[in-house]
């Protein structure tokens, strides 16, 4: 599995992300999800990441990552994450080493991976899963993605 990853690049402030590699039908899910994505989430600004792509999105300085059409998380088998359902949605809820969290959506034709920075974790909460709600609900049916 890819992880995101999250900071500065040597030439911008813009954040770097791991391109996801899905089928083709997932990445159409995640080019819909793309057009009604929030330019504010949780009061962040968008700040979309590096390398330019349909399938990331990014808001804030340190970077809150959205990968969409990542593979079925190894941590939805772990005894230490997390089930959550925030408005509609499942997550996957994974603490990170490095302080970290790693949500990733369950029961949806396409997953969507949310990473929040260790710096972010504590001010943040759940207020990025309410404001991803409703275009995750509007863009991705459910259902279980190959």
């Amino acid at each position: 599995m890819v992880a995101a990853v999250a900071g500065c690049s040597t030439t911008d402030d813009a954040p770097e992300a791991a391109v996801p590699t899905p089928e083709a039908s997932v990445a159409k899910l995640c080019r819909n999800l793309d057009k009604v994505l929030p330019q504010e989430l949780d009061g962040f600004e968008r700040n979309d990441p590096e390398p330019s792509s349909e399938l990331t999105a990014a808001w804030g300085s340190p970077a809150i990552i959205l990968r969409c059409g990542v593979p079925w998380p190894d941590a939805a088998a772990d005894s230490k994450s997390n089930p959550a359902t925030v408005n509609g949605v499942e997550w996957i809820v994974e603490e990170l080493d490095s302080g970290a969290q790693r949500m990733t959506t369950g029961s949806r034709l396409a997953y969507i991976e949310v990473t929040i920075p260790e710096d972010q974790v504590s001010r943040v909460g759940a207020g990025p899963l309410v404001d991803l709600a409703k275009p995750i609900k509007k863009a991705i049916p459910k259902g279980i993605a190959d």
